[in-house]
């Protein structure tokens, strides 16, 4: 699933192109990506077309695009291989386009916004902005304190200016479960999947099960470093692709893959120690350590 890195160059590709730009027209080619649309496919389109995009934001893995004038947004979630794609006017349709935007934008004409979703777990919705809780603007790309209702759960990331290494700290603190769990539970901290989860665990040196309330207070904030300098290496990277379902706006791969330390490199020497990297289940998905450097904790 795309992480914080690299919905963040999807939402920085797309902002030149859709900020400012016309809605002249949307089609939505399969009904399946609008799950989260609490309404029709016909109501989806009308709301849309001859409306202006005044933004292009993003908190954690959630992209909104916020309509001029409205009090609404059109709220993406790429879930496990949606993608956004720039083309040209009437370009052909795309193997796995769900939903197509034809927008006109003052300075770059005409344009093709495509979501293409091959494995239709990914969705899109027009839905009412509200105040955010603290009054900040809301996450990156956006100037306005207001957010689509359905990313009201979702926590600030550590990317967030206005995120509170506070109150993170505080939920570490608090919280019996192993620390990979919170880290990837949205509502504590968003943006980090299990990809980063890992990497910044390995990097901090904290063993994925040790349990979070546990850590001490220079673990927990060398643990947040760590997932800051990951993920902003990640975003530099363009983002981590391991197959053709991540891809940036204009269908190019990331190339983070290249820099991981942990994540998919089982039985791969620990750059640091030289161990080698074990694999191990967590929930329906897998951890990636060092068995040495990150020591599990005695119970």
């Amino acid at each position: 699933m795309p992480e914080l890195p690299e919905v963040e160059v999807v939402r920085a590709g797309l902002a030149p192109a859709v900020v400012g730009a016309r809605i002249e027209a949307c089609t939505v080619l399969d009904p399946r990506a609008l799950t989260r649309h609490v309404g029709s496919t016909a109501s989806f389109e009308g709301e849309l077309t001859g409306r202006t995009v005044a933004a292009a934001a993003r908190r954690g893995k959630f992209l909104w695009f916020p309509l001029v004038g409205t009090g609404r947004a059109v709220v993406a979630h790429l879930g496990m291989s949606g993608q956004m794609l720039l083309r040209e006017p009437g370009s052909p349709v795309e193997r796995h386009e769900r939903v197509r935007f034809d927008v006109v934008h003052p300075d770059h004409g005409e344009l093709a916004v495509l979501f293409v979703d091959q494995r239709t777990f990914g969705s899109l919705a027009v839905d009412d902005l509200i105040p955010t809780p603290d009054g900040s603007p809301a996450g990156r790309g956006s100037d306005a304190a207001t957010l689509p209702s359905q990313v009201a759960h979702i926590a600030r990331d550590p990317l967030d200016p206005a995120f509170s290494v506070a109150r993170f700290e505080s939920e570490l603190a608090r919280r019996a479960s192993a620390v990979k769990r919170v880290l990837l539970d949205q509502s504590v901290v968003s943006g980090i999947g299990n990809i980063y989860a890992d990497e910044a665990l390995w990097a901090a040196r904290i063993h994925p099960e040790t349990v979070a309330s546990t850590l001490s207070g220079a673990a927990r904030r060398r643990l947040l470093e760590a997932a800051v300098a990951v993920m902003t290496k990640a975003l530099a990277e363009g983002g981590t692709s391991f197959d053709a379902q991540y891809v940036n706006v204009n269908g190019q791969a990331g190339y983070f893959a290249h820099s991981l330390e942990a994540y998919g490199r089982t039985g791969a020497e620990c750059s640091r120690c030289g161990s080698a990297i074990v694999r191990v289940a967590f929930t329906n998905r897998s951890s990636h350590y060092c068995p040495r450097c990150q020591r599990r904790p005695r119970r």
